[in-house]
C-alpha cells in the first residue's frame, strides 16, 4: 500500500540517529578517562575505528543480514538482498519494506548506529594490551557473524526471536547481552594486564569519564525513544522511562558505594547512570515509569556488586563491560517478564505484553529468558572462536614492553597529552616546550 510520507516520523527518525551516533564518541570519551594515562588514544581509536569498518560493512551487506528477507528459518537476513543499498535508493518512504511512511535509507541510518556502538562497547574488556590491527580485524568479522546476525533474530519480521515474542525494544538482547557476552569471551582468552590485582588501575581522567557519560546519556533518548520510529506517545514513553531508569539507578550505584565503601563517587555515578541506560533499553516501550524506575534501581545495585566479579573469578574485564553491559542489559530483558504493561502501546486495540505483576502469566518472563540467554551463548561461543582464531594467527597481545610503556606510542606513535618539561626564560613571560630531541640539538641542559 501507498502511503504519504510522515515528515515528523522522518525527521525525528533522522535526529535520533544523529543522537545514536554520538553514543559511540561518547564510549570513547568514558572508556578513554577510565583507563591509564598512556593508554587513553588507543582506547578512544578502538572505539572510532568501529566508525569505520562496521560503518561500511553496513552499506555492504549488514543492513541486508540484518533486515533482509530471511534464508534460514529465522537466522539471517539475505545479504545480497539490499547490498550497496542500490534497490533502496529511489525508496522515499511512500513504499517502505514495512509499510511505513519513512524513507528507507533513514532506517537504514538510525540501525547503522545502532550496529557500530555494539562493537565499540565490547573493547572496553580488553583496555591496554591488544594490537590495534588485531582489534580492526575482530571489528570486521564479529559484526559480520554476531551482530548483524542477532539483530535479525530480534528486529526483522521474520526473525526466530521476534516471532517467539520476545520484547527488546531498543537492544537489550541484540546490543548489550550481546557485548557483554563477547567481552566476557575476549577476556579469556586474551588474559589480563600486566599487574592486574596487583597494582592499582585508576581511571587517569575522570573528567572524562564524566562527560562521555553525559554524551551516553544525551544520545540514549535517541537511542530508546527513536526505536519507537514514530514521534508519537511510545517515543516519548521511552524518553521519560529512559530518563527516570537512569536517575534511579544513578542513585541506587551510590547508594550502594556509600553504604558498602563509605564514599559515592564521580566514576560510581557515571557507571550508575550507564547501567540503568543499558537495563531500561530492552524496555523502554514495554513498562511505564513507575516500572523504569524499578528496573533502574535493581540495576544499579545489581551492577555496582557485579562489576566486582573479575575480581573474585580472575578475568580482567577491564572497564566493567560484562558487569554492566551484560548483567543490566540480562536485568531490563528479564524484568519485562514482571513489569511490561499493556498500557505501554498506547493503542487499546493493540495493547502490549503483561507482566506478572500487570495481570500476566509467566509465559513472557520464559520467553524474554529464552531470548537473553540465546543470544548471550551464540555470542560468547561464537567470539571465542573468532578470538582463539586471531590469536593463533594475527596474535592478540602487543609485547610486555610495549604494555609497560605505553600501547599509545607502541600502536599509535602518539601521546595523549603533552608531557615535555616546560621551560621558563629569564623575566620573559613566555615559555617553550622543549623535547628531549630540541635538547640535544642546542646543546642545552635542564
Amino acid at each position: 500500500m501507498i502511503l504519504e510520507l510522515d515528515q515528523g516520523a522522518t525527521a525525528w527518525l533522522l535526529t535520533s540517529a544523529a543522537l545514536v551516533l554520538v553514543m559511540t564518541p561518547g564510549v570513547a570519551f568514558f572508556y578513554g578517562g577510565m583507563v591509564r594515562a598512556k593508554g587513553v588514544l588507543n582506547m578512544m581509536m578502538m572505539s572510532f575505528i568501529a566508525m569505520g569498518t562496521v560503518g561500511v560493512l553496513w552499506v555492504f551487506y549488514g543492513y541486508s543480514m540484518a533486515f533482509g528477507t530471511d534464508l534460514f528459518g529465522g537466522l539471517l537476513g539475505n545479504p545480497l538482498e539490499h547490498a550497496g543499498l542500490y534497490d533502496l535508493l529511489l525508496n522515499d518512504g511512500t513504499a517502505g519494506e514495512d509499510g511505513s511512511a519513512y524513507p528507507a535509507l533513514a532506517f537504514v541510518g538510525f540501525q547503522a548506529g545502532f550496529a557500530i556502538i555494539t562493537v565499540a562497547l565490547i573493547s572496553g574488556a580488553i583496555a591496554d594490551r591488544v594490537k590495534f590491527g588485531a582489534w580492526t580485524v575482530f571489528t570486521v568479522i564479529w559484526a559480520t557473524l554476531v551482530y548483524f546476525p542477532i539483530a535479525h533474530w530480534v528486529w526483522a519480521a521474520d526473525g526466530w526471536a521476534f516471532k517467539l515474542g520476545v520484547i527488546d525494544f531498543a537492544g537489550g538482547t541484540a546490543i548489550h547481552i550481546n557485548a557483554g557476552a563477547a567481552a566476557l569471551a575476549l577476556a579469556l582468552v586474551i588474559g589480563p594486564r600486566i599487574g592486574f590485582g596487583t597494582k592499582p588501575m585508576r581511571p587517569h581522567n575522570m573528567t572524562l569519564v564524566m562527560l562521555g557519560a553525559a554524551l551516553l546519556w544525551f544520545g540514549w533518548f535517541g537511542f530508546n525513544a527513536g526505536s519507537a520510529v514514530a514521534a508519537d506517545g511510545r517515543a516519548s514513553l521511552a524518553w521519560v522511562n529512559t530518563l527516570v531508569a537512569t536517575s534511579a539507578a544513578m542513585l541506587a550505584w551510590l547508594i550502594v558505594e556509600k553504604l558498602r565503601d563509605g564514599h559515592a563517587t564521580s566514576l560510581g555515578a557515571a557507571s550508575g547512570v550507564v547501567a540503568g541506560l543499558v537495563a531500561i533499553t530492552p524496555a523502554a516501550g514495554a513498562v511505564d515509569p513507575m516500572g523504569a524506575i524499578a528496573i533502574g534501581a535493581v540495576a544499579g545495585v545489581g551492577c555496582a556488586f557485579a562489576v566486582g566479579l573479575k575480581y573474585k573469578w580472575g578475568y580482567d574485564d577491564s572497564l566493567d563491560v560484562v558487569g554492566v553491559h551484560m548483567v543490566g542489559g540480562v536485568i531490563g530483558t528479564l524484568l519485562i517478564g514482571f513489569l511490561a504493561t499493556p498500557a505501554a502501546s498506547g493503542d487499546p486495540e493493540s495493547p502490549s505484553v503483561a507482566g506478572v505483576f500487570y495481570g500476566g502469566s509467566f509465559d513472557q518472563l520464559g520467553i524474554q529468558a529464552i531470548g537473553a540467554f540465546s543470544s548471550m551463548a551464540y555470542s560468547f561461543v561464537v567470539t571465542l572462536l573468532i578470538a582463539l582464531a586471531i590469536k593463533y594467527t594475527l596474535g592478540w597481545r602487543v609485547s610486555a614492553a610495549e604494555e609497560l610503556s605505553g600501547i599509545d606510542l607502541a600502536e599509535h606513535s602518539e601521546g595523549g597529552y603533552d608531557l615535555s618539561p616546560v621551560y621558563y626564560t629569564n623575566k620573559v613571560q613566555r615559555t617553550l616546550v622543549l623535547t628531549k630531541d630540541d635538547l640535544a640539538e642546542t646543546g642545552a641542559s635542564k
